[in-house]
């Protein structure tokens, strides 16, 4: 019996190390596949993510730790990699690319849970990003997963999270004059409460003129109702004023008796919406980039023209004036640009 004991713990004992491990390592791979109490924003990610990581080291500890030789153990690792590679290599169009496209999708940050997103023909709000899929939540509140591949590989419009451009288009008849037409839609889109509306003429059709009223939302939780509701108003401002809507199109074949030109309006009109720049709140991100490369030129010029009154051999009066109005230039654009990028 003690004989049997002894070759039984001769045989265990080098197996202690391999079994730590793999007991350890179902503990701590139970302990991050378990849903948390509160969920937190990638949460998912980051548990598959040290999941795949836990699992592989561990694979090498037990490599590492198992009693065999050198040479036994050399050969062992050198299988992995070459079962790691193959792989990598045959799952790449599945699999692999699409854990490489949700670190890349990780790295840049562009939207995050809570955003609305459109790519292709899904549109709804992030929910969850993980390791190999995207997921959103849609309007039919349906949870849609799309691979992370899918959102790499085509454009995602993101809706900024400081808010939005809400609008929609109408066609009206060319006998209702274009100013009372803008004054009636920036009415509704007040009333769906969006901020500086504005109106774009889109299109001079065979039969109708195309309006786009358009204004910013700063609640975006509010996107799809304010839609709705920009519409609702748009219909009711309107049938208020007695005026058809020819959506999508209405061929007029009444009796000609006159024609289809408003009167004059003898009285002066105030132009709808003249102190809003639609520009400026559409492409604000546009003009903000460009002004801090501006800037960032700017900054740039000036220190080489610094560097350069260094090495001047000018008289030392004229040249320190000189100087001094170039750091102070400095100094305002270094203000400047620390103000674009807050």
């Amino acid at each position: 019996m003690l004989e049997v004991w002894n070759h039984l713990q001769t045989w265990l004992v080098p197996l202690v190390p391999a079994l730590a491990i793999i007991t350890l390592t179902i503990l701590i791979v139970k302990l991050l596949m378990r849903k948390p109490t509160v969920k937190t924003t990638g949460h998912r990610f980051r548990s598959q993510l040290y999941v795949l990581l836990i699992v592989l080291a561990a694979i090498v500890g037990l490599i590492l730790t198992l009693p065999i030789d050198t040479d036994t153990r050399g050969q062992l690792l050198t299988l992995m990699g070459l079962l790691l590679t193959a792989i990598i290599t045959l799952s790449s169009p599945t699999i692999a690319t699409n854990a490489m496209a949700g670190f890349m999708l990780r790295t840049l940050g562009s939207y995050a849970p809570g955003d609305f997103i459109r790519v292709g023909e899904y549109f709804g709000r992030v929910t969850e990003q993980d390791l190999f899929h995207t997921e959103i939540q849609t309007e039919d509140r349906d949870l849609l997963m799309i691979p992370n591949l899918y959102l790499v590989i085509n454009p995602v419009k993101v809706v900024h999270a400081s808010g939005t451009i809400v609008s929609a288009e109408v066609s009206l008849g060319y006998d209702v004059e274009h100013r009372k037409i803008e004054e009636i839609l920036i009415e509704a889109a007040n009333k769906a409460e969006l901020t500086d509306p504005f109106v774009y003429i889109m299109e001079l059709g065979d039969f109708a003129v195309t309006y786009k009223i358009s204004g910013f939302l700063a609640n975006i939780k509010h996107l799809l109702s304010t839609r709705s509701k920009l519409r609702r108003h748009m219909m009711d401002c309107l049938h208020a004023k007695n005026i058809e809507i020819a959506s999508p199109s209405i061929m007029n074949q009444r009796p000609l008796t006159k024609v289809l030109i408003p009167k004059a309006n003898t009285q002066p009109v105030k132009e709808a919406a003249t102190d809003i720049n639609p520009e400026a709140i559409v492409f604000d991100k546009a003009d903000r980039a460009q002004q801090i490369g501006e800037l960032i030129a700017h900054h740039k010029e000036l220190q080489q023209e610094i560097n350069d009154l260094d090495s001047s051999q000018e008289d030392y009066e004229q040249l320190k004036t000189r100087k001094i109005r170039r750091l102070k230039a400095v100094e305002r654009a270094s203000n400047a640009l620390e103000k674009q990028n807050e």
